[in-house]
């Protein structure tokens, strides 16, 4: 080989090996971590009614007490600024403060375990590009004995499975795209999924609704069933109501689905409506009517 085409080999693998610039990647990471947090709809439910956004305080009505939510705002003394990649990591993946001890699965990291590495550290870089708020946090008001965080290693051993999402190979991409929002990034079956008396979701009825959702609030079917559930709806249905809030019907979501739609899903992309609508009407139909009687 010629001695400059060896130069101009040496010179591309050079370039190839090259990491980009921290600055790039960094804007890059905090771009797709404000796409990611709204995705999950963060927002909701670490802001308190006329408090600071993300700094915490948003309380959470339970059959166990009323849990509140943290301040993840970068505040290094009330918020999350003191903690390092591994133990963001850890807390989504496993549910585990950076003390070492359990959260409580009001914070739902048994689907946010679910979000791949890059995507949660992206996460993190954009909550750290947020203004600090100094924001103490509240106690929850929980009693005995579910205010142990001890016993949520005994919880954790009977109902979590912690590691991230795979996707199928028997799968198309659009489908395990919307599988990797609706199971893990959106945690859509934290609401919608009926619990047992231990305060776990019940996988048998995943995503068939319950009549006591957060906060005591009904969280309809959305399983393909066509009398309980969306089974009579197009694709295009679902993308509107993730849109707009609007029903075939032209009835209007309301409570957290309201919410959700406004802090966050109204803004995803219209590939990423369109996948969980795909995803969602290809799910197993689950007879469970939640409506109230009339």
């Amino acid at each position: 080989m010629p001695a400059y085409w060896r130069l101009i080999a040496a010179a591309l693998v050079l370039v190839l090996l090259t990491p980009p610039t921290l600055a790039a990647a960094g804007e890059d990471a905090v771009e797709r971590g404000e796409y990611l947090v709204t995705a999950g709809g963060c927002v909701s439910c670490h802001t308190a009614a006329g408090g600071q956004r993300f700094a915490g305080g948003r309380a959470l009505a339970t059959p166990f007490g009323t849990f509140y939510s943290p301040n993840i705002t970068p505040d290094p003394d009330t918020g999350i600024g003191r903690w390092t990649d591994a133990q963001f990591l850890r807390a989504l993946r496993e549910g585990v403060r950076p003390d070492g001890s359990n959260y409580f699965p009001v914070f739902p990291y048994p689907s946010f375990t679910g979000i791949v590495d890059s995507d949660a550290l992206a996460i993190k870089a954009y909550l750290f590009s947020l203004p600090p708020m100094h924001h103490q946090n509240r106690q929850h008001d929980v009693g005995f004995p579910f205010s142990w965080r001890l016993l949520q290693s005994a919880w954790k051993s009977m109902f979590f499975t912690p590691g991230p999402f795979h996707p199928s190979s028997e799968r198309s991409p659009v489908y395990n795209r919307g599988a990797y929002l609706v199971t893990a990034l959106a945690h859509c079956g934290e609401c919608h999924t009926p619990r047992n008396m231990f305060g776990a979701t019940r996988p048998s009825m995943r995503l068939s609704g319950t009549a006591d959702g957060p906060d005591g609030q009904l969280v309809p079917n959305i399983t393909p069933d066509p009398e309980t559930g969306i089974g009579k709806w197009e694709r295009d249905d679902i993308v509107e109501l993730l849109r707009t809030g609007t029903t075939p019907e032209q009835g209007k979501v309301k409570g957290a689905m309201r919410e959700a739609i406004a802090d966050g899903l109204k803004y995803l992309s219209d590939s990423d409506l369109a996948a969980i609508a795909d995803y969602l009407l290809a799910q197993p139909s689950i007879v469970h009517d939640v409506r109230p009687k009339k």
